[in-house]
């Protein structure tokens, strides 16, 4: 095994929380080394091809991962465990510097207080793991509008009611409704509802030297082709490489972190892309390469401390595995409704966000981005063909005539919804794979059909001449948005690290991802995965300055 010089801090991936980790601690002179899985891509390596489109997931990710390589398995109702053949179900997240910034439809929600404390607003969920967050909205809140100014957010609370508190408005203003969304916030009006623009990692202007959004009508699942679209790849990850502390290392799979006698860590073991295996030593390690790899990492890593990987002692690394369910509705007009003015999605309802009659949280709804002709092919009415000539007519009539108000619903944690490491299978490198078990708690589903009826009412009050629900929340929280396999708290029995994602027990070891969000409330979670980074990243700072007296 080879060695490599050593430094403060090593993170692990390069996404939403670990490229503002690095930053922060790089700006600060600690030495950083950045792991990346993937490499450098952007638009000229990736244009908007709809037959590797990311949201086309039948026919395979932009942005990785390549499964080949790395598989996953499923454990079944009966007990077998079976390898994903295909990227559905698989819990895919991106390969490349960035991660799923450079991808992401760019969604930059705050969560609500309430979020916060789940527990005590709605009271003990039979069969859930619901908790009150260790930290409270007003805690993360200078860490939020950390991340809407130095990432770079459009929008305005002004409009809707029910928003947070803020103590400086966006940076930007929130762009232009487009058609779909001024007659959906016209219709949402007359019901009582209160629409406002959906908040946005897009340049709606000229920001921080980098040009202003484009309109592109299907940048979902792509990179930007100008750069207007905000992620750590075009922000805070140059910052902290231009400060000369940070070292970004791509196509680098970490295998293991490594503890020394004293249950510290030491340091990882990794992989290049030569699949060659060295060692890199430091004072810190932070953990950011998502819900489901992060604790992939940590059930890999197994010492005599930890024999069931580390910060696993209580079993509870890899349980409370969240995403989100989304649910909506879709309506059928007798003329053009959309104009496919990019986005698409930009105009959104929080009226059923909390409280909701008989409903535990609740979730945003707002139209949607724009689809290419492929992903259209899959929407129909219920019964109608899905081949042949009839469906072939439905897709040259209907392409623009479609509108869709879908939403995230906020799951219930539940300790059976996990994640563990395979004994049967490894992947590329020899590393015992992620395999999934478990399902999502059953209220999910009965409140996505409370989010779907919301949905199909505007739709209809919108003019739509034909309307049918689209109901999520079955099966396992394994999609989009992966969240709360390491979750923060203040007992450790259960939780996996304490409010600043510091691992139990191993007070170098950090998480700053997906991981340690309790409960994924019903917003994307990228702008707080952001705000976590920063908050995570301000305490080291804040609490390892002897380091920096001892650098190598």
């Amino acid at each position: 095994m080879s060695f490599k010089n050593h430094v403060n801090v090593v993170v692990v991936g390069s996404g939403a929380g670990g490229g503002v980790v690095a930053k922060e601690l790089s700006i600060l002179g600690y030495s950083v080394v950045l792991f990346e899985k993937g490499k450098w891509i952007g638009y000229n390596n990736k244009s908007n091809d709809e037959l590797s489109d990311q949201r086309n997931q039948v026919l395979g990710a932009n942005f990785g991962p390549n499964i080949n390589k790395n598989p996953r398995s499923v454990i079944d109702e009966h007990g077998n465990e079976t390898i994903f053949n295909s990227l559905q179900g698989y819990g895919n997240i991106a390969e490349c510097v960035g991660s799923g910034t450079v991808s992401y439809g760019a969604m930059a929600w705050r969560f609500m207080e309430e979020d916060f404390k789940m527990k005590s607003k709605y009271g003990h969920v039979e069969g859930s793991t619901l908790e009150d967050w260790p930290i409270s909205y007003h805690d993360l809140e200078p860490f939020y509008e950390k991340a809407e100014w130095e990432i770079g957010v459009s929008g305005d609370d002004s409009k809707n009611p029910f928003a947070s508190d803020r103590k400086k408005p966006y940076p930007m203003p929130a762009f232009e409704i487009n058609k779909e969304g001024k007659i959906l916030e016209k219709a949402a009006k007359r019901l009582g509802w209160n629409p406002f623009p959906v908040p946005m990692f897009r340049n709606s202007i000229p920001y921080k030297e980098r040009t202003p959004c484009m309109r592109n009508s299907i940048c979902v699942g792509n990179a930007c082709p100008v750069g207007a679209k905000n992620g750590t790849q075009n922000t805070v990850i140059p910052q902290a490489i231009d400060t000369g502390n940070c070292e970004l290392r791509t196509e680098c799979i970490v295998s293991e972190i490594v503890l020394d006698d004293k249950s510290k860590v030491k340091g990882v073991k990794y992989f290049d892309s030569s699949k060659r295996q060295f060692f890199q030593s430091s004072d810190i390690v932070v953990l950011s390469a998502s819900a489901n790899e992060t604790a992939r990492l940590l059930l890999n890593s197994k010492s005599k401390f930890f024999p069931n990987g580390v910060g696993n002692n209580n079993d509870w690394v890899g349980r409370n595995l969240q995403s989100h369910a989304y649910t909506g509705a879709v309506g059928l007009f007798d003329y053009e409704i959309l104009d496919f003015d990019g986005p698409g999605a930009n105009i959104a309802i929080s009226n059923f966000s909390h409280n909701n009659n008989n409903v535990v949280g609740g979730g945003i709804l707002h139209n949607e981005f724009n689809r290419l002709p492929y992903q259209f092919s899959q929407i129909r009415p219920p019964g109608a063909d899905m081949w042949g000539a009839k469906h072939k007519d439905f897709q040259k009539k209907n392409f623009k005539r479609l509108s869709r108000v879908n939403g995230p619903i906020q799951e219930m944690p539940n300790y059976h919804s996990r994640l563990k490491v395979s004994e049967k299978y490894k992947d590329f490198w020899g590393i015992p794979i992620i395999q999934f078990s478990g399902k999502r708690h059953f209220l999910d589903h009965e409140h996505c059909k409370f989010l779907s009826i919301k949905a199909e009412l505007l739709l209809k009050e919108a003019g739509a001449i034909q309307t049918w629900q689209k109901i999520g929340g079955k099966g396992q929280g394994r999609g989009q948005h992966q969240a709360g396999t390491a979750r923060m708290g203040n007992d450790k029995k259960t939780s996996v690290t304490n409010k600043y994602g510091q691992i139990h027990d191993v007070d170098n070891l950090f998480i700053a991802d997906g991981s340690l969000i309790p409960n994924n409330a019903g917003f994307n979670p990228s702008l707080t995965i952001m705000a976590l980074g920063f908050w995570v990243g301000n305490y080291i700072g804040s609490n390892f300055k002897h380091l920096l007296k001892h650098q190598a």
